[in-house]
C-alpha cells in the first residue's frame, strides 16, 4: 500500500492514523497541484486532493475518514469502531465534521492557508463566524469531556483524531482552547500521544510554507474580541 501525504490538516491526519496503528504502508509526499502533476494524480482521485490511499488490486481510496478505516480494519484494530460504540463514533464525527472541526478550518483557513499560498487576505468576517462556531461547539465538548478522557466511553478512537485534525496547527490559527480546561486537557492527551506528535517522524516531508509574522500580529488582534 501507497499513503499519498503533504502536511496539510487532512493528510496528517491519514499519516497519524496509519503511524498509530502501525500500518504497513509506504509513504508518498504528493503535491498535486503543482505544476504538471495534475496527470499523475487525478487517475487516483479526480479532485486532486490528499491523502491517497493506493492498495494493489483495488481501486484508489480517497479522504482520510475513509482511509482511517480501511487502515483500521486491515489492522484488526477497534480504532475504528466496529462493535456496539461504532454509532456513537459516527455520531461524533458528524458531529464534529459540521461543527467544531469546520469552526477550526474556517479561523486556520484564513490565518494560515490562505497566508501561506498568498490566496488573498484575511477575511475578518470570516474568523468571526469560525470563533462563534468554535465557541458553540467547545461548549458541548466541555461538557462532555469532563468526565471522560476522551470522546467514547471505551476510550481513544478514530473520533478523537477527527475532531482534534486542526489544533496541530492552533500555533496559527490562535484558537483559545485554554478557556475550556476539559478540552484543553483531551488535546494534551492525544498531542502525547507519538503518532500524533509527529506523524511525519523520518518521512521527506517539506514544511508548509511559512506564514507572514505580520499576519500572526493581525490574527491575535482580530481574535481578541471573541477569544
Amino acid at each position: 500500500m501507497k499513503l499519498h501525504y503533504s502536511r496539510n490538516p487532512n493528510p496528517r491526519l491519514a499519516v497519524a492514523v496509519a503511524r498509530h496503528l502501525g500500518s504497513p504502508v509506504d509513504f508518498a509526499f504528493a503535491s498535486p497541484f503543482a505544476p504538471g502533476q495534475a496527470p499523475i494524480y487525478r487517475p487516483l482521485n479526480p479532485s486532486l486532493s490528499i491523502p491517497i490511499l493506493e492498495e494493489e488490486g483495488r481501486r484508489s481510496l480517497w479522504e482520510a475518514d475513509a482511509i482511517a478505516c480501511r487502515l483500521s480494519r486491515l489492522s484488526g484494530h477497534d480504532f475504528w469502531r466496529t462493535d456496539e460504540d461504532e454509532p456513537d463514533m459516527i455520531r461524533w464525527l458528524s458531529w464534529g465534521k459540521a461543527n467544531f472541526v469546520q469552526a477550526c478550518d474556517m479561523v486556520h483557513f484564513e490565518y494560515g492557508t490562505k497566508q501561506r499560498y498568498g490566496i488573498g487576505p484575511v477575511d475578518l468576517t470570516k474568523v468571526e463566524e469560525g470563533l462563534r462556531g468554535f465557541h458553540r461547539a467547545a461548549v458541548i465538548l466541555e461538557a462532555e469531556l469532563a468526565s471522560r478522557p476522551f470522546l467514547l466511553e471505551s476510550g481513544l478512537s478514530y473520533a478523537d483524531f477527527r475532531m482534534a485534525s486542526f489544533l496541530p496547527y492552533n500555533d496559527v490559527a490562535g484558537l483559545p482552547l485554554a478557556k475550556y480546561p476539559a478540552l484543553s486537557a483531551w488535546n494534551d492527551r492525544i498531542a502525547a500521544l507519538p503518532a500524533w506528535a509527529d506523524p511525519f517522524a523520518g518521512l521527506d516531508a517539506p514544511l508548509l510554507p511559512p506564514v507572514p509574522l505580520a499576519v500572526e500580529r493581525q490574527g491575535k488582534t482580530g481574535q481578541e474580541p471573541l477569544s
